[in-house]
């Protein structure tokens, strides 16, 4: 069922570029960059960030060049600008829950580091779940449409503030009913060993809220990705190019966030669209559309598709920019 998109000799070349470029950049991130603890400066992010956008768009023309025209790579970079996008803000609650539990600067790289390893893992499981559901139960993408349309709405009326409550996650409670654990800072570990005994430490509640952070996440974008294309491998590799751009992105956007206060508004119109774009492959819908408007099949085509998506979300930044908010409503945000 993978690599369903590509012909026998191109989809190895394909899966075996895109595995050595994570094994090999995951290698030489933690052991040859970040061996000790270090903040990460708005120029390195920035140079990260630049990275690996030139490597996803390298790899989205792999995919023109080997896969099959076009059309797989406007699917690749659809899935990747939403994934982006939906990134913002998983980065915002991710930088609410360091603020809560009082983390160093230096210990942000490697506890990202770990969050982003695990991301890897539990969306391949996500993607590889929902594409066994739609082989059997097409109906399936409905049920996403319909719920990207719902999370779109929310979003669009959700207050901007954002307040977390980890004493009240179930996973995190658990977590502590189970494993003993530790007060100690411990230098940025996530466990120590006191008179022979295994401790957790602070850090390692904090690798385990983000997990469950990305996972709730990755409700929204697993489905808007599916919503794009129905193949596995564009999807698990649009998905992860943007999830290895994430630790870069959150020390480039972590203090300036505040500013693009209409993104979130953008990202939720977005996956409005993709929802409805899901919900008109419906055969009534179809049978409604053709009658009012006299045509068989209406079909919104995937360049169109990412046209609209990059057209909401760089209007929403820029708009962002040109009407920044009123200095008195960031006061009393700041003050609530």
């Amino acid at each position: 069922m993978l690599l369903t998109l590509f012909s026998g000799e191109n989809e190895g070349l394909l899966f075996g570029v895109f595995g050595a470029v994570i094994i090999l950049f995951l290698l030489v991130d933690l052991g040859v960059f970040h061996k000790a603890h270090q903040k990460v400066s708005q120029k390195e992010a920035l140079y990260q960030s630049l990275f690996w956008v030139a490597v996803s768009v390298g790899y989205g023309m792999l995919i023109y060049f080997y896969g099959e025209g076009p059309a797989a790579t406007f699917e690749f970079f659809s899935a990747y600008v939403t994934e982006k996008a939906l990134s913002v803000d998983n980065i915002f609650v991710i930088l609410l829950i360091l603020r809560y539990f009082n983390v160093k600067e230096e210990y942000f790289h490697n506890i990202l580091f770990w969050g982003i390893l695990g991301a890897i893992v539990f969306r391949a499981i996500f993607i590889f779940v929902g594409a066994l559901l739609i082989a059997q139960f097409h109906w399936i993408l409905y049920v996403f449409g319909a719920f990207l349309i719902y999370s779109g709405i929310k979003i669009y009326n959700e207050d901007e503030d954002m307040d977390i409550e980890p004493e009240k996650n179930p996973v995190m409670k658990w977590t502590k009913k189970v494993l003993p654990f530790t007060t100690q800072d411990a230098d940025g570990k996530f466990w120590v060993v006191e008179n022979g005994k295994r401790l957790f430490t602070p850090l390692f509640l904090v690798i385990i809220l983000i997990e469950t952070t990305d996972l709730i996440f990755a409700v929204d974008s697993i489905p808007a990705a599916f919503a794009i294309t129905q193949n596995e491998f564009v999807i698990y590799t649009s998905n992860i190019f943007a999830v290895m751009g994430l630790r870069a992105m959150f020390f480039l956007l972590a203090n300036v966030l505040d500013k693009f206060y209409l993104l979130q508004k953008g990202l939720s119109l977005v996956l409005i669209f993709i929802g409805a774009k899901m919900m008109l492959e419906m055969e009534i819908l179809q049978q409604g559309i053709g009658y009012l408007f006299g045509t068989d099949h209406v079909h919104i085509p995937t360049f169109l598709s990412f046209g609209v998506i990059m057209f909401v979300l760089f209007a929403s930044i820029v708009l962002s920019l040109i009407f920044p908010k009123k200095p008195e409503l960031v006061e009393a945000e700041k003050v609530s």
